[in-house]
């Protein structure tokens, strides 16, 4: 069956696009588009074409199976130039989402009609990349200039409403219809149109800007602020800027020229590479033909910050919930920490009215055990305490059914001994959530020496459901993400002691990409944190390994950062920004000479080069001794775990680690 069809009715034209799974721009779709321009251009009795796409989306971007190859003919702007100049006016007809190219094609017709569900935008930014096929030309001759430089440079979709506001779209079917009925639709709004001149195609009109010069530099240093060393965000919003100062053909070259240079560079390369990588994690050979367990009722064994936010990820990702806590008062706080959450959603319109109201109705709370006995999964989120959690898993055994997944969110505990409390410790994984919980997107799924593959099957569908990644990791202290912290915490630690600062180090890193340095991080997670797992492994540290005692001498001074007011930095009462504290520089001086230490100074470069070493020599381990799958989830694990910059592809990307 071609990707291509057409269909008449009376003196109208249906090109269809069947290309599944979700319409890409293929060789086959892009040559079928541009023989029907030619085929309906010849034909005298057409007046009118409508585009649809069948299936559950327009066209939502370029062919993923083509980057990387050769672009065969013919190329996609030379495809949308015809369309535009097509002699029939040619609607297209919006469900699901039009993305990247597909909303470039949607832009060289004459007309864009959708339906309210539908989202339309440019993503090209998140593979390093802008548009490439006149995306940056049309759009500001459409709508507003800053409109078009936040679409394109944001890289995130609108939804059908927000585009008709702005002026992307000539109608919106409200109230919402289906899809199969957007047709039938279309077909109406273009009988309207079908006599009217052909408006003029949007790359003979003129730009909408009337931006100063000092406007444009304003906006594009925001872009650059923000981006964090991510050049194509910048880029876009410099086409945009160029596209609202040239004539369209002009514009046209200086956009591909743009797209190719990107393309071809290092960032571009990383980050397509960090877009297959994400896409792997969930290819697990042992559980690829297992079919998880039902996921109805979910259970949260603890509601303080961590059990919260995994609960209000359940109940946004539309399931029920119970939270049981050891006594009233500690319930009740639980269960308003959760509300807080989705009343912040509720304030950012990330949900609705009626929404907030039905996962409130489908939140539970109990004191006791037994209240998860209809649960399909419970996650365990209390005190990271090896005899505490064993002792919860002997009561969850008890008061579950025998089928129910069991989890611990345990951030360093070995999980063989927690699932050696339970009968059946085929039940039991690890998935160890990042907070806040409801936002982080990395979920670790910690796979036992016994975990069976349904429980490990259920345990990916699980996170998947609530719209996070999961990574397999197999047991080990601080299994993957955490292991590779402490490796670098480790580093950092060295080089405060051989003569650099907090304050550079957590500069450099910044610099290199990611939100935050480390002591910045630790002050933000709590001292006390790493604190306690260091005295847990005193006995068992190699007593010939190095050990720097600086931040235990900050934490016996009661210093855990910024909920004690005071950590590497000093916190101004209702500040999160820290301040330079003389005392923590002496406190490093004095322990620097204790240990021997002549300090000498460190460059940027060299910091992280030390930090990048070793989180790729931890990383290598892991995957020697097995415990990640993959050098690709490694990456991941670091990216969406501790916000290492997408853009430069992660440590063992850097590395030219093979996966």
């Amino acid at each position: 069956m071609s990707a291509i069809s057409i269909e008449y009715h009376d003196k109208m034209a249906i090109v269809h696009v069947d290309n599944p799974p979700v319409n890409a721009l293929s060789q086959e779709v892009r040559q079928g588009l541009m023989e029907a321009v030619e085929t309906l251009d010849d034909n005298s009795e057409i007046s009118a074409v409508i585009l649809f796409c069948k299936g559950r989306t327009f066209i939502a971007g370029a062919d993923i199976r083509e980057f990387g190859k050769p672009i065969v003919a013919p190329h996609l702007p030379d495809v949308i130039d015809r369309i535009e100049a097509s002699t029939k006016p040619w609607v297209a007809a919006i469900h699901g989402t039009a993305l990247g190219g597909g909303l470039e094609v949607a832009l060289g017709c004459h007309y864009r009609v959708a339906i309210t569900s539908a989202k339309l935008g440019f993503p090209e930014v998140n593979l390093g990349l802008i548009p490439g096929a006149g995306g940056t030309v049309r759009l500001p001759r459409l709508i507003d200039a800053q409109d078009a430089v936040r679409i394109v440079s944001e890289g995130k979709p609108v939804s059908a409403s927000s585009a008709s506001q702005l002026g992307l779209l000539d109608h919106v079917f409200e109230p919402e219809i289906a899809a199969d009925e957007l047709l039938e639709k279309a077909m109406e709004f273009t009988v309207g149109i079908a006599d009217e001149a052909i408006p003029a195609g949007l790359s003979s009109r003129p730009s909408l800007s009337q931006l100063s010069a000092e406007a444009w530099d304003t906006i594009i240093n925001g872009i650059t602020k923000k981006s964090r060393g991510q050049i194509s965000p910048v880029e876009a919003a410099l086409a945009v800027q160029q596209s609202c100062q040239m004539d369209a053909d002009e514009a046209f070259k200086s956009e591909r020229q743009r797209f190719i240079k990107l393309r071809d560079g290092e960032q571009s390369k990383a980050l397509r590479y960090v877009f297959f990588a994400q896409r792997q994690t969930t290819k697990i050979k042992r559980i690829e033909n297992v079919s998880p367990l039902p996921l109805n009722i979910c259970g949260v064994l603890g509601g303080g910050t961590m059990g919260a936010g995994i609960c209000a990820a359940m109940l946004l990702s539309g399931k029920k919930a119970v939270m049981v806590e050891r006594d009233k008062d500690t319930l009740d706080a639980g269960l308003n920490r959760v509300n807080s959450i989705l009343q912040a959603s509720l304030k950012r319109k990330i949900i609705g009215e009626d929404k907030f109201n039905h996962m409130q109705a489908n939140l539970t709370g109990s004191i006791k055990h037994d209240a998860f006995c209809d649960c399909d999964i419970v996650v365990e989120a209390v005190f990271e305490d090896m005899g505490v959690k064993q002792q919860v898993f002997t009561s969850l055994d008890a008061e579950t059914k025998p089928e129910a997944v069991l989890a611990t969110n345990t951030s360093y505990l070995n999980i063989n001994e927690i699932a050696a409390s339970v009968k059946d410790p085929s039940r039991v994984l690890g998935l160890h959530f990042f907070s806040p919980a409801h936002i982080m997107k990395l979920v670790e799924v910690i796979s036992t020496d016994v975990v069976s593959d349904q429980t490990l099957s259920t345990g990916f569908a699980f996170v998947k459901s609530l719209g996070k990644t999961p990574i397999l990791s197999g047991v080990c202290e601080g299994f993957i993400a955490n292991r590779i912290l402490t490796a670098y915490r480790k580093e950092c630690d060295y080089m405060l002691e051989d003569g650099s600062s907090p304050q550079q180090i957590d500069a450099a890193m910044r610099d290199f990409g990611l939100p935050m340095g480390l002591f910045e991080m630790a002050d933000l997670a709590g001292l006390d944190i790493g604190w306690a797992t260091r005295k847990r492994l005193a006995a068992t540290r190699d007593p010939d390994e190095r050990y720097v005692r600086i931040a235990d001498r900050l934490c016996e001074l009661g210093r855990f950062g910024q909920k004690t007011g005071k950590g590497w930095y000093i916190y101004e009462v209702g500040s999160r920004t820290g301040i330079s504290d003389p005392l923590v520089d002496r406190i490093i001086k004095e322990e620097a000479a204790l240990s021997g230490v002549t300090r000498r100074e460190f460059t940027t470069d060299e910091i992280m080069d030390r930090i990048i070493g070793a989180m790729t020599k931890e990383a290598t381990s892991l995957l020697d001794e097995g415990i990640a799958e993959r050098a690709s989830d490694i990456d991941m694990a670091m990216i969406l775990g501790f916000g290492f910059p997408r853009w430069r592809g992660g440590p063992m990307f850097i590395s030219g680690t093979p996966n």
